[in-house]
């Protein structure tokens, strides 16, 4: 499905509302000032207070992306766009639920 292509500047959270942080491998495309986000960044997420029954915490540490782009590349990689289907993953793996993608630029659109 076409969207606009995540840039480091998006705002994102874990379904629990842990901030999304981008630490980008993308210097050369831009859009908006900043880097777009590809398959081979890292996802950090902080401030999370996802907990599983019986009370153990485990809060989301990163995303994991499963459906990028998949007819445009950056550098070779698929970019992240805000319709991108993901999962918030805890230390140990256990998924958390998808991110949200709040806001991102909206000039480069990809599919």
């Amino acid at each position: 499905m076409p969207g606009p292509v995540v840039n480091v500047g998006s705002s994102a959270t874990c379904p629990h509302g842990g901030q999304v942080t981008i630490v980008s491998s993308n210097a050369r495309v831009i859009a908006s000032g900043t880097p777009l986000a590809t398959m081979a960044d890292q996802f950090m997420v902080a401030g999370c207070a996802f907990t599983v029954p019986p009370g153990v915490p485990q809060p989301c540490l990163t995303v994991q992306w499963m459906t990028p782009a998949v007819r445009v590349l950056i550098n070779g990689q698929p970019p992240i766009l805000q319709t991108s289907t993901g999962l918030a993953l805890s230390a140990t793996a256990i998924p958390g639920g998808p991110p949200i993608v709040a806001t991102t630029q909206m000039r480069v659109v990809g599919t």
